[in-house]
């Protein structure tokens, strides 16, 4: 009897407990691909997933998201390794394509995947957080299962930036749920990786203002590079009374929360126009407070949610490729799975943008 051929990988126990183990390969069943992984982001998602928040692993570590110990990891890019039967038709692969496969595995059942919307299909597994169905990509190879949305990455985009196809693709959703008119002024709250992603497909809609909002000078003055008009830093300066300045006190069209700051949704209401719009895009790992009044009563705003980025994976792979949107500059650091203590570290500085692993 052959041994069993093994890899290695990150593992996820519990809050705190990640650790790098020799895991058996997977093997591709009937419609399945087996993918060797190019590179793997770690995203605020899986910070907050290892720091024990709430949302991942329930209020007293029961009743989350997570199901460990499981394989982490949902922003990947890798090449077809080998071919479960019927896949290569299923999925119009081949053995050495380039393949992203997007964050969510829909059921195809459910009344949301009937009706065209998988992305908030009610099963809901994704990558990186259900044991066996969907482990992730912070390993040598993953498994796209049957049901996976499979996409080809355009052969100019190098596997590091291929990596950035989910957190672009998010972002670009997230800039459609802000319904952009020519002239708006745009808000971008939290301009980190997905923030940074966001502005650049905002300028698409000719914003006529288009405002970064961080607390990191230094992710600022990326922010004005990579297009936006004006930048400020929230702790410097009273943000709103800066946003009524340049608004002739009616404040800006759209605010799109990207920071996932408790304070940031009460902080949009306050900055905003009246009919205007705002985005929840961003995971807080703690409850917000908002004056619920601005919504209905003072201001009549329309508060829009954004959730993964259906449908916007093919204009993400056009946009890497062919330069419109920038994610290279986003790129601050790599390392090998071995590394993943120090790059776990480095991720949650604040200080990196990305932060990749190459298995």
């Amino acid at each position: 009897m052959m041994a069993t051929e093994t890899m290695q990988a990150v593992v996820c126990h519990a809050p705190f407990d990640y650790r790098v183990e020799e895991v058996a390969k997977p093997e591709p069943g009937p419609g399945e691909v087996l993918v060797k992984v190019g590179a793997a982001g770690i995203c605020a998602s899986d910070i907050k997933c290892y720091t024990g928040g709430s949302l991942f692993w329930g209020q007293h570590g029961e009743g989350g998201y997570c199901e460990a110990p499981v394989i982490p990891g949902h922003e990947f890019a890798g090449t077809v390794a080998a071919l479960g039967e019927g896949a290569a038709e299923l999925h119009n692969v081949s053995l050495g394509d380039a393949v992203i496969a997007e964050q969510i595995i829909p059921c195809g059942q459910c009344r949301f995947c009937k009706t065209g919307h998988y992305w908030m299909c009610q099963k809901h597994d994704i990558f990186g957080f259900k044991r066996q169905r969907a482990e992730g990509a912070m390993a040598e190879y993953m498994i796209y299962p049957v049901k996976s949305r499979i996409h080809q990455i355009d052969l100019r985009i190098p596997m590091q930036e291929a990596a950035y196809i989910e957190p672009l693709a998010c972002a670009i959703h997230a800039v459609d749920r802000g319904d952009i008119k020519p002239g708006d002024t745009v808000v971008l709250a939290g301009v980190g990786n997905i923030g940074l992603c966001a502005l650049q497909a905002a300028k698409a809609f000719n914003p006529g203002q288009l405002i970064a909002l961080d607390t990191k000078n230094e992710r600022l003055e990326l922010a004005k590079r990579l297009g936006a008009d004006v930048g400020i830093n929230v702790l410097e300066e009273d943000a709103s009374a800066r946003i009524k300045a340049l608004t002739e006190d009616y404040g800006c069209d759209v605010y799109i929360e990207m920071s996932g700051s408790a304070k940031a949704p009460q902080q949009g209401l306050d900055m905003i126009r009246r009919l205007g719009t705002l985005v929840a895009f961003s995971v807080c790992n703690e409850p917000a407070t908002i004056d619920w009044n601005m919504v209905g009563d003072q201001k009549e705003l329309n508060i829009h949610g954004s959730h993964l980025g259906p449908y916007s994976y093919p204009r993400a792979i056009t946009a890497i490729a062919d330069g419109s949107i920038d994610v290279k500059s986003l790129i601050s650091a790599s390392y090998p799975l071995a590394e993943f203590a120090a790059a776990l570290d480095a991720a949650k500085g604040g200080d990196n943008l990305k932060t990749l692993l190459i298995p």
